[in-house]
């Protein structure tokens, strides 16, 4: 790879990156990374695995560009590479799930289960790695672009064949022409008509009735406030009759990558007071921005006594704006990667 300086100083990096001008490749590219990301992650459901291939994709794509006739959009072309990158990757892995619905509820007096020996579990995204904004990417879009990376979606995705996801994707989170779809997927467009009519009706089958977005708008600012600053002060009060107050009564608490969770009030109260707020234990929780949704850091203080990230909480509130549902990711690793330092106090 070579760099130009006038690569650095043209209007259009594309023809110095053709000719071979990696710095030119990096600003040509560098609008299309997010969404890429975002694309990779609906596919593959893991934020490790998305990053690895949104790896893959520029790799294909720097030493395709030679061959790019720009005859379709530069990011159509790179999402064409990108969805056969995650298809291949799918082959080589089970698909990912969520716990709740995957093993049955767990009795709170009962240990924690041993994480799986391979990765199951679908991971969080955060807003900001892949840009997720307001509204649709496109006119023919079917869904918001927050809704498309939403946990509940995320999943559905997961249960559909890997063609008919790509083909939902990409009509209806994308808004691509069938056309474009087929010669993407390297079949006809009666075939994307009918992968798209399967898939469609399976998602609406698993997806609940109201995306979290058409909840948070219907709870409004002033309640979604209410409930982060609520959420807060239970945690770091360490008031658990408050934390239980601000539930369902048939919420799920789930904890991967142990495949343990908890369904109800009863249990997950009993579970809270066992151990995340046993004896001696302290919290501060920050809100992030993670999947679309409700999301929150919950730091502990580290043998160093130092405050350490120790999970991300998404969370799924019901249409009321009581939590519904709790996922706190606590993978050290993953939650290393992808949660900001706690604020100093």
């Amino acid at each position: 790879m070579t760099t130009s300086t006038a690569a650095h100083t043209s209007g259009d990096p594309l023809p110095a990156a053709r000719r071979g001008d990696q710095s030119a490749f990096e600003r040509l590219v560098a609008p299309e990374r997010g969404p890429l990301l975002a694309h990779c992650y609906r596919m593959l459901g893991s934020l490790q695995d998305a990053e690895d291939a949104l790896q893959e994709t520029m790799v294909r794509a720097w030493r395709g560009l030679p061959q790019f006739g720009g005859r379709s959009g530069l990011g159509t072309w790179l999402h064409r590479i990108a969805t056969n990158v995650c298809l291949r990757a799918i082959e080589r892995r089970p698909h990912l799930t969520l716990p709740v619905g995957h093993v049955p509820a767990a009795d709170p007096a009962a240990p924690l289960a041993p994480p799986p020996v391979e990765r199951l579990w679908i991971e969080p995204l955060p807003d900001a790695l892949a840009g997720i904004g307001d509204g649709a990417v496109s006119p023919e879009a079917r869904y918001e672009e927050r809704e498309s990376v939403e946990l509940a979606f995320v999943a559905a995705l997961q249960g559909l064949p890997p063609r008919q996801r790509a083909a939902l994707l990409m009509r209806d989170v994308l808004g691509y022409a069938p056309a474009e779809i087929a010669e993407a997927l390297d079949t006809t467009p009666a075939a994307v008509y009918s992968a798209l009519q399967r898939a469609r009706a399976a998602a609406e089958e698993a997806l609940p009735d109201r995306s979290q977005q058409a909840v948070l708008r219907a709870v409004g600012d002033a309640g979604v406030r209410e409930t982060v600053a609520r959420w807060v002060r239970a945690w770091e009060e360490g008031d658990v009759d408050a934390l239980v107050g601000m539930l369902v009564d048939d919420a799920a608490y789930a904890m991967p990558p142990t495949p343990t969770w908890y369904r109800g009030r009863d249990d997950i109260r009993a579970f809270l007071l066992a151990r995340p707020f046993a004896e001696g234990r302290r919290w501060r929780t920050t809100p992030v921005a993670h999947n679309g949704q409700l999301a929150f850091l919950a730091s502990a203080p580290g043998p160093d006594g130092r405050w350490a990230p120790h999970a991300v909480e998404v969370l799924t509130l019901a249409a009321d704006g009581r939590v519904a549902e709790v996922v706190a990711f606590l993978d050290p690793a993953l939650v290393a990667r992808i949660a900001p330092p706690p604020p100093a106090r």
